[in-house]
């Protein structure tokens, strides 16, 4: 697993956790750091740092496309894995240039196949492949 999958894989528990828990994902990586001691604890890396910082900046925006392209479902109702999944997908198609979108989405196929359940990946794809189609007529 490379260094920005295992990032990414940090950055979903840490934006999992701070949405079970209903807490602010910055403060969860700043006592992270200053625990980081802790043996049991993985290191935090600077993508994963960018990453949560990202969705956190950008949470309303990404929240909004969800809502709107996850036909049928509301957003309260996806799985916290799957929103989750999306939301750091999204952050990087808009506002990461240095990450090509398809691996972006390939990286949140991989995270919902091992995490979540078969379902979520279809409609993962689905959202950030319309996503991709109509990232150049957002306003962002």
């Amino acid at each position: 697993m490379s260094a920005r999958s295992k990032a990414r894989k940090h950055s979903l528990d840490i934006l999992y956790e701070a949405d079970i828990r209903k807490s602010d994902p910055l403060t969860i990586i700043e006592t992270r750091l200053n625990i980081s001691d802790d043996a049991d604890l993985p290191p935090v890396r600077e993508y994963t740092k960018e990453l949560v910082a990202g969705v956190t900046d950008h949470k309303r925006k990404i929240d909004e496309l969800i809502a709107t392209y996850i036909q049928g479902w509301d957003l309260d109702r996806l799985a916290a894995v799957d929103r989750n999944i999306l939301r750091i997908s999204i952050f990087e198609i808009l506002w990461a240039d240095e990450i090509p979108d398809a691996v972006a989405i390939d990286e949140a196929l991989i995270l919902a196949k091992d995490l979540s359940t078969e379902e979520s990946s279809g409609y993962i794809h689905g959202v950030l492949a319309k996503i991709t189609s109509i990232k150049g007529d957002l306003s962002l």
